[in-house]
């Protein structure tokens, strides 16, 4: 599946974070940048950014890439203290800013928000709220008409179909904790214990 950003939270939320600030780089205000695109250099390339809230706008001045991060300059940024201070500052791009996928099996996540997800089975789960990477991998969220959040890993073998022209997922997500895997032989009840050679 390929992707080149990551929503943020938000049912109608048509932005995507592109990548979020790491610390710094010298003492120019130059700050790091953990990419949330394909290509690194994808974080500036299509034009201002704002903040999670959408109040704060800032123009990216690419410096070049070291180690995986982008080192970039942020408008209004000139020192080392202003740009530590922007540590964990969440980059957006509202998603009319970049081309429409022409592959077959690629989108952009804030494409799946909303999306309806139910199981290989038929089962209901929710709907897509939303898709992130902790660091360990992408995981997908969904949350039920209950409220209940379920988080699997979002990866071929748990999402095995995604249709965004009818608006649904499909998942095969693995057992919850708690819950017996298919096919294994349920635990015994009060009910299944033997007593005198009878089973109740």
């Amino acid at each position: 599946m390929a992707t080149d950003g990551r929503n943020q939270r938000g049912g109608d939320d048509r932005r995507l974070c592109l990548g979020v600030v790491v610390g710094t780089h010298g003492v120019r205000g130059v700050v790091k940048i953990k990419p949330f695109t394909q290509d690194p250099l994808d974080v500036g390339a299509y034009g201002p950014l704002t903040d999670q809230s959408g109040r704060h706008s800032y123009q990216l001045t690419v410096h070049g890439v070291h180690k995986g991060s982008l080192l970039a300059g942020l408008s209004g940024v000139d020192n080392r203290e202003a740009a530590q201070a922007l540590k964990g500052l969440r980059l957006h791009v509202d998603r009319s800013a970049l081309p429409e996928v022409d592959e077959d099996d690629a989108f952009y996540y804030a494409d799946l928000l909303g999306l309806r997800v139910k199981g290989v089975d038929c089962t209901d789960y929710g709907t897509v709220t939303q898709v992130d990477d902790h660091g360990a991998g992408d995981v997908i969220e969904v949350t039920d008409a209950q409220g209940k959040v379920r988080v699997w890993p979002f990866t071929r073998e748990i999402v095995p179909t995604v249709d965004l022209a009818n608006g649904y997922l499909t998942v095969d997500p693995p057992p919850e904790v708690g819950e017996p895997e298919p096919g294994a032989p349920a635990e015994a009840g009060p009910d299944d214990l033997e007593t005198g050679g009878e089973t109740r």
